[in-house]
C-alpha cells in the first residue's frame, strides 16, 4: 500500500481515485470496488464495521492505494499496518461537504433502512449503517452541526497525526500540480478528473440494489 486516503466520502474521492490511477498509483480502492465486487469485498468491510479483526492484506490485495470509505474509516489501523505508506487527506469546506453528503450517501442510507424494514436486510446497507452512521457519526446523521463537527475533527486529527512530506492535504479543485509534486511524477497534460456528481452517484448506488 503506497497511499492511504483519510478523507470522508464526498470529498472528491472518486476523482482522486481516477487521478491516482492515472498517475500510476493504482489500482485504487474506493467504495465502488465494494459495490462492483460484493462477494469478495463486502464480507471484509461488514466484519470491520462490526469491530471484528480484519486481515488488511487480504481485504486490500491487489490495491496500491485507497481513498473514500470504507478504508477511510480505518485510516489509523491502516497507517499502523502500512507504516511506509504516504497519507492523503481529501477535504473541502464542512458546509459544502454536508450539503453533498446529506443529498447522496445519507439519503441512500435512509432509503436502504426503510427498504430493510419492509423486506430482507441488505448486507451492504448494514455495512453502511454500522460503519458510517453508527461508528463514525455516533448514530446521528440528522444533525448538520454534529456531522460537520465530526468531519472537522477527522480533518484535524489527520493533520495532528502526520507531519512533513508524509501527509498531503488536497482540497477539491486544487488540480494536478501539488499532488504530482508530492508524488514526484510529471503533471499530466489532461484536466484533473472530475467524477461522481450526484447523478453519477445515484447511478452507482443503483447497482447495490440489483
Amino acid at each position: 500500500m503506497k497511499i492511504i486516503g483519510c478523507g470522508f466520502g464526498r470529498t472528491g474521492s472518486m476523482s482522486m481515485k481516477q487521478a491516482l490511477e492515472q498517475l500510476g498509483v493504482g489500482p485504487c480502492h474506493h467504495m465502488d470496488e465494494v459495490i462492483a465486487n460484493p462477494e469478495t469485498q463486502l464480507p471484509h468491510w461488514l466484519a470491520a464495521a462490526k469491530g471484528e479483526p480484519i486481515d488488511w492484506d487480504t481485504a486490500l490485495k491487489g490495491y496500491n492505494s485507497c481513498v473514500d470509505w470504507p478504508t477511510a474509516a480505518y485510516w489509523p489501523q491502516l497507517a499502523a499496518h502500512y507504516p511506509d505508506a504516504k497519507i492523503l487527506l481529501t477535504t473541502r469546506s464542512a458546509q459544502s461537504w454536508y450539503d453533498s453528503i446529506s443529498n447522496t450517501i445519507f439519503k441512500i442510507m435512509d432509503d436502504m433502512a426503510n427498504a430493510a424494514a419492509a423486506a430482507s436486510p441488505n448486507p451492504f446497507g448494514d455495512m453502511l449503517k454500522q460503519m458510517i452512521q453508527d461508528n463514525t457519526f455516533d448514530g446521528n446523521i440528522s444533525d448538520p452541526e454534529h456531522c460537520m463537527a465530526v468531519f472537522n475533527r477527522n480533518v484535524q486529527l489527520v493533520k495532528d497525526t502526520f507531519c512533513g512530506d508524509k501527509l498531503f492535504v488536497y482540497s477539491i479543485g486544487d488540480g494536478w500540480e501539488g499532488l504530482c509534486h508530492w508524488l514526484d511524477v510529471p503533471v499530466p497534460d489532461t484536466p484533473f478528473p472530475r467524477s461522481n456528481n450526484q447523478q453519477e452517484f445515484f447511478e452507482l448506488a443503483d447497482k447495490t440494489r440489483q
